[in-house]
């Protein structure tokens, strides 16, 4: 299980706080040799972060990840780079599941031919960021593409040969009416020109993020965030249209087609160990002792070209924080977690004071979970436990 991290964007999106560097478009022949000559040095960079460190790959989920940042900014030639090196190390995929992320204007601008170069290299899902088929609110967010754009990229990477295609949605902002809210949720099910759904859809609540554009605004007093009703309202439009869609509501944040449910992030929130690569990604893995193990990579570009194996840190996980992280990932999923592992470490009055009023529920294949009706409080729910 192999997590890249792109640390690359052609611009900054408002809420983002993501690492990454801008690589805008190059005008002149001099600026886009100095890009080309970057995006060389990374390649390089990771080639060799993977070499030295492929004995932590586990074969536990056989998934590989590409995530950013921007990874569509990048050339093909990049990524069969990467390719050649985990093939060499016997970690080469064919990938049970292969992602990569990309953006919609990447694709309209690189065409069917770039589209085909990813299916080529094994790449069988694509998880696309639209976050509002609103141009004003897509301008808001400094998104580069427009919401023509984003329905035009989805056709080229159908026409392609891609099945499995992911789209990125944000609710929770002020300027997003209910009514707009559910003109983006009827356009992403009806964004395919050959008249099938979408095979996954995240959406996510917009958060004021510490370093982000968007903090600066509310800083200013330029913003304000969206009332808790107002969220509520939408998340609860979301899982209404989604589920009426027949999508399989499997994480609070994500819905997917049965049987598309994410394997990659569903390991995550299983804990599973996976190795993370590149400036700004983590890790998780077991020590020779047994113990569950984070490590982490600097939010530094330049210094990670210059040596990716002298930016990593790490620490041993305390028994109380694999707990911790256990129960508050696998509360998030539709499947829950084992009612005897609750019992074992979290507040059993409180668990009782949660079953007893619905906020968990037990499922008929014998685990606990929050009920999609209670997923926009869980984090309350699961600060109560732990």
């Amino acid at each position: 299980m192999i997590y890249v991290h792109i640390p690359f964007c052609r611009s900054f999106c408002t809420y983002c706080d993501f690492y990454s560097e801008v690589a805008p478009r190059c005008q002149k022949t001099e600026d886009a040799a100095r890009q080309t000559v970057l995006f060389e040095s990374f390649a390089d960079a990771l080639s060799k972060e993977a070499v030295a460190r492929s004995e932590e790959i586990s074969d536990e989920v056989d998934t590989l990840y590409i995530g950013g940042g921007t990874p569509s900014v990048l050339p093909l030639s990049t990524f069969a780079r990467l390719l050649d090196v985990f093939r060499s190390r016997g970690h080469g995929g064919p990938y049970d599941e292969f992602t990569i992320e990309v953006n919609p204007e990447d694709i309209v601008e690189k065409g069917r031919a770039y589209a085909e170069g990813l299916l080529e290299l094994g790449v069988n899902r694509i998880s696309m960021g639209v976050q509002s088929f609103d141009d004003d609110i897509l301008r808001f967010m400094n998104r580069r593409h427009d919401a023509a754009a984003a329905r035009v990229a989805y056709g080229i990477l159908e026409d392609a040969g891609f099945e499995n295609i992911s789209i990125d949605l944000i609710f929770g902002l002020p300027q997003l009416s209910d009514a707009v809210w559910r003109d983006t949720l009827k356009r992403t099910l009806d964004i395919s020109s050959k008249g099938v759904l979408p095979k996954h859809v995240s959406s996510y609540q917009l958060s004021v993020e510490p370093g982000s554009a968007l903090a600066g605004l509310v800083e200013r007093g330029l913003w304000t965030e969206a009332s808790e009703d107002l969220c509520r309202g939408q998340y609860d439009i979301l899982c209404d249209v989604l589920g009426g869609a027949g999508y399989h509501h499997y994480e609070i944040s994500n819905f997917a087609l049965p049987g598309y449910e994410a394997r990659h992030n569903s390991a995550y929130w299983k804990h599973v160990p996976y190795l993370g690569l590149g400036p700004g990604a983590h890790s998780l893995a077991v020590s020779d002792s047994g113990k569950p193990v984070r490590r982490w990579n600097a939010q530094d570009l330049h210094a990670y070209v210059a040596d990716p194996l002298s930016v990593s840190e790490g620490e041993e996980l305390t028994e109380g924080q694999v707990v911790l992280e256990r129960v508050m990932l696998g509360l998030r999923t539709s499947e829950g977690l084992a009612e005897e592992y609750l019992l074992r470490h979290c507040d059993a009055t409180r668990l009782e004071q949660h079953l007893s009023s619905g906020d968990i529920v037990r499922t008929s294949f014998g685990t606990l979970r929050i009920p999609e009706s209670r997923f926009f409080v869980s984090d309350a729910i699961i600060s109560s436990l732990v």
